[in-house]
């Protein structure tokens, strides 16, 4: 299944692209967290991953949006257990939204992302559509990575071209070629998924969209790495903060091995 953005949605993309490129990080300028569509989301949503743009995203622009409660982070255990660090913080038990405070806070493999133990306090919602809100996360989680994957299959081709071995560039050598084949044809396999979940929101649709996501980001991540060679394992190469944001949010909003058994489930 294709599918084609619409023009509303490229300008979309578009006029994020150039906003994040240029450095900027006041999101609410942009009116991000009046984009309810989830196909909209989506494409929100890839292109912060492509940016690598840290802080608690999914949490404040599409979860706690669809819970109907004030901007912050949010926690859902027992599948996200924690909260990403914020300036306020809710916790859902059931169909309840509780106020929260940290008791503690958890260092994460990415620094940019501490995660926060709470505590429950004052319901501030009672009713809310959880199930939709959760799936709303993972879907958002898993367009993130998208973007992580295509930002790091660009650096890594662009490196391959440029890295020169042997008197010609790295590129050139089909144990590279294929490498960098495979993440693209993971990652092509993986988009159609999201953009389908979007449409659908179902639990198992969404489930297979972060199972895939995960293993294709995750699957340019390595070859990243593995092409750069040691520069990519420097904190001065930018390529490190793509590793640590993948490496964080494949676990994220469930872990594989989780949404797998959810697509299992619903079979």
């Amino acid at each position: 299944m294709m599918f084609t953005l619409s023009a509303e949605q490229a300008d979309l993309a578009s006029v994020l692209h150039d906003f994040l490129a240029a450095g900027r990080t006041d999101l609410g300028a942009l009116g991000l967290d009046e984009v309810t569509d989830p196909v909209d989301l989506v494409v929100v949503f890839e292109e912060l991953g492509h940016h690598a743009s840290a802080g608690p995203l999914v949490e404040s622009l599409a979860v706690l949006p669809a819970l109907g409660v004030g901007a912050g982070s949010v926690a859902f255990p027992p599948l996200v257990p924690h909260a990403v660090e914020a300036d306020r913080y809710f916790l859902v038990q059931g169909s309840d939204v509780h106020e929260a405070s940290p008791t503690s806070f958890l260092r994460s493999v990415d620094p940019s992302r501490r995660l926060a133990e709470l505590a429950a306090g004052p319901v501030v919602a009672t009713g809310v559509q959880a199930a939709r809100a959760f799936d709303l996360g993972v879907l958002t989680c898993s367009a993130q990575l998208l973007g992580l994957g295509r930002a790091m299959l660009e650096m890594t081709t662009s490196y391959a071209a440029a890295r020169a071995q042997f008197g010609q560039p790295i590129g050139r050598f089909q144990a590279v070629k294929h490498h960098l084949a495979t993440v693209l044809v993971g990652l092509e396999m993986a988009r159609p998924l999201v953009f389908g979940a979007a449409v659908t929101l179902t639990s198992r649709d969404v489930s297979a969209a972060k199972v895939a996501t995960s293993d294709a980001a995750w699957r340019a991540a390595r070859t990243a790495l593995q092409v750069h060679g040691a520069i990519g394992y420097t904190a001065e190469h930018e390529l490190g903060r793509f590793l640590l944001q993948t490496r964080a949010l494949r676990t994220a909003w469930g872990s594989p091995s989780t949404h797998r058994a959810r697509v299992l489930e619903a079979l």
